[in-house]
């Protein structure tokens, strides 16, 4: 077991295509811990694993791989940089203690690199940045280099030189405080001497560093102004200090494929990342609701906090991370949120999908535990002696719908059920069984994300799944009030039946669900009946005239009638109401009303008049726009939702991935006339 000191938390952030998966491997091969290196066009990476993984040559999920270098543990966490799967570094930033943020030379600044910097501003999260790719063609450190300075300012500082050849391939990296050089020769480090060439633009950085680290001390800033050297300690002190503090963000580089730079990373994290309990801080909600700061604390009552589930077919794993004392399989913890006692089941490290059974997880350590049923992603485990619950992860909110439905029919539970499970490992999705619409809605970030669920649905559970259009929730209404006549009369042998109804229909504004009235003199209709009418609405009022959709806003008051002492009966008069409603409804211009949407899309300014034109070519309204505290601007709209079923399609294209929605349901309006026919003929041909 590793002492908290001892251990680096640590993820991998950056754009799809970045090298995120390619370096988490070269560190592994370094450290021995493989003995070959995968690439992801083979799918044998140790990081990439799962079958959509390999067969997309993407990351879908985080996955962990913990290293050993100079007597300390390093838990790399591999994230997906493509933006459907967001919600599996929300919950890679809750379990690290700090990041590195991963940019090819080849690309620059990317998207996913401003997001990622971006979540680790929200955080403070300490974090380092790597240029990866440096020896491939068409690559540009320097110019890498130069957009971080312009973009971030003096806080990025480079704590390597590269050095080049006459083609201007990088061959090789300086350590700027050791001042040492290195080249990678058959994938083995080799020191070799610093080129003459390089002294000035060192000693240039060095400079630059001892300044950084003088501004983390008073001691050390006076020595600096009187010219004094520092030691190395006292660099690699103060350089930790202005790391933790964010005064420093280091820059390296290197190559994923020839593993130069690899080592020098790994040296960086555990001389200047912060161990777990001087990482990331964590609010606590205590048994009494009262909010406080939990602290990190390897002498603390043991806890933990699930960041990950995986539940497949080898079976499920709940991964933690230990915030507390020490864990083992025989501890039992208090999960926060269903206030039962839970007795640990058996206790794994993972590295990619191979799991190692170990009898103690420490405090900072982040492992997995089998078998636990009802403990879920975002659940503190705790001592009984101190029951806290940590924040949830913050996924963000699913902003593309589809509805999903079984190529064969009666397949409907098969998928409900697959759905549910990994729902269990991917909480950013939601599933929703709409009553109104009779579709099963899946929604998430992308398409992406609901087309790996349903290749995951057939993979892991056996069932096809198809994806549609999720159908519009419309309402009718009408607005002219009428009177009609319905009688049900029906002579047979034996007993008749006999129901005859006048009813007044007039539309009402603030009123959804069906208002009924009696307003009958004189004993026309006897009271007994009165229920057996009005349940006769209420059934007729599920499907309006035009299109089939349900009626809103409608008052109905029975005015009048007639009855016979033996045939009448509540059947009689239920069917005499239905009979004046469909009498009633077409006299009574009936209207199509659609759900509008209240819209806040957050962009850029140089996208504004892309997203405004967008916005009325989709029947929106802009409400308003505001500067928000990132320099971007919110801009507020009503928009008819019918309109927005690719918005977050749309969106990313027309920002190139920058802007970002929230739509929420406002209230009902009428659809224009124009639009009206197409709808009704559409809900017509679903009929037929």
């Amino acid at each position: 077991m590793y002492t908290v000191n001892a251990i680096r938390n640590i993820c991998l952030l950056g754009h799809s295509g970045s090298g995120k998966s390619a370096l988490a491997e070269s560190l592994l091969y370094m450290t021995g811990a493989i003995d070959r290196m995968g690439k992801n066009a083979d799918g044998n990476t140790v990081c990439d694993f799962d079958p959509e993984e390999i067969r997309r040559n993407i990351s879908i999920a985080t996955a962990v791989v913990p290293l050993e270098y100079h007597n300390t543990k390093i838990n790399v966490l591999d994230t997906p940089g493509g933006f459907d799967f967001s919600g599996a570094v929300m919950e890679a930033l809750r379990a690290a203690d700090a990041a590195i943020l991963v940019l090819s030379a080849k690309d620059g600044i990317t998207v996913g690199f401003e997001k990622a910097w971006k979540y680790c501003e929200e955080r403070n999260m300490p974090r380092f940045i790597y240029i990866s790719k440096v020896d491939e063609d068409n690559s540009d450190y320097n110019a890498t280099f130069e957009a971080l300075r312009e973009k971030y300012g003096n806080k990025i500082a480079p704590v390597v030189v590269p050095i080049w050849d006459s083609s201007k391939k990088i061959t090789g990296i300086i350590d700027v405080v050791n001042k040492r050089a290195y080249e990678m020769q058959k994938l083995k480090r080799v020191e070799i001497e610093v080129p003459a060439d390089k002294e000035s633009v060192i000693e240039e950085f060095y400079d630059a560093l001892k300044e950084a680290v003088a501004e983390t001390d008073e001691a050390l800033m006076d020595r600096f102004f009187e010219g004094d050297d520092f030691t190395y300690a006292e660099m690699i002190n103060g350089l930790h200090s202005g790391v933790k503090e964010l005064s420093l963000f280091p820059v390296l580089c290197g190559s994923a494929t020839t593993c130069l730079g690899s080592l020098m990373l790994m040296d960086q994290i555990v001389n200047l990342l912060p161990n777990p309990e001087q990482g990331n801080y964590h609010k606590a909600t205590t048994a009494d609701g009262k909010v406080e700061e939990f602290i990190v604390s390897a002498g603390g009552v043991p806890s933990a906090f699930v960041w990950k589930t995986v539940s497949d077919q080898y079976g499920k794993y709940s991964f933690i991370k230990v915030l507390s004392g020490v864990i083992n399989s025989d501890t039992t913890l208090v999960n926060s949120r269903t206030g039962e006692t839970e007795k640990l089941g058996r206790l794994y490290t993972m590295c990619g999908k191979k799991n190692t059974e170990v009898k103690e997880l420490g405090c900072g350590d982040i492992g997995a535990i089998g078998k636990m049923d009802k403990v879920k992603t975002g659940d503190t485990l705790c001592d009984p002696r101190k029951v806290v619950s940590l924040k949830q992860i913050p996924y963000a909110e699913p902003c593309y719908s589809m509805a999903i439905a079984p190529k064969v029919k009666g397949q409907e539970e098969k998928v409900g059920t697959g759905l549910n499970r990994l729902n269990e490992e991917d909480p950013s999705f939601t599933l929703v069984n709409n009553a109104e619409t009779h579709q099963l809605v899946l929604s998430g970030a992308g398409d992406q994300q609901l087309d790996v669920l349903v290749a995951k649905l057939k993979s892991r559970f056996g069932v096809d799944a198809v994806l549609s259009p999720a159908k519009v929730a419309y309402r009718e209404k009408i607005k002219k009030k009428v009177e009609a006549h319905g009688r049900h009369k029906k002579q047979t042998g034996g007993s008749g039946q006999f129901g005859d109804v006048w009813v007044r229909f007039e539309p009402q504004e603030e009123q959804d669900d069906l208002i009924f009235d009696v307003a009958v003199v004189g004993g026309a209709v006897p009271k007994n009946f009165n229920p057996a009418v009005e349940k006769g609405l209420q059934e007729a009022v599920q499907r309006g005239p035009l299109a089939g959709y349900p009626m809103v806003g409608l008052k109905a008051t029975l005015y009048d009638g007639s009855y016979h002492p033996v045939d009448s009966n509540e059947m009689a008069f239920k069917l005499a109401a239905i009979l004046s409603f469909k009498e009633a409804m077409p006299n009574a211009m009936p209207t199509l009303l659609e759900p509008v949407g209240a819209l806040a899309v957050t962009i850029p300014d140089s996208y504004m008049g892309d997203v405004i034109g967008d916005l009325n070519k989709r029947r929106g309204r802009v409400m308003g726009m505001n500067p928000d505290k990132d320099g971007n601007t919110v801009v507020e709209a009503e928009v008819p939702m019918a309109e927005m079923s690719s918005y977050a399609i749309d969106l990313r294209a027309m920002t190139q991935a920058r802007g970002s929605f929230t739509l929420k349901f406002e209230r009902y309006e009428e659809v224009p006339k124009a639009n009206q026919q197409k709808i009704i003929d559409e809900a017509k041909k679903e009929e037929d």
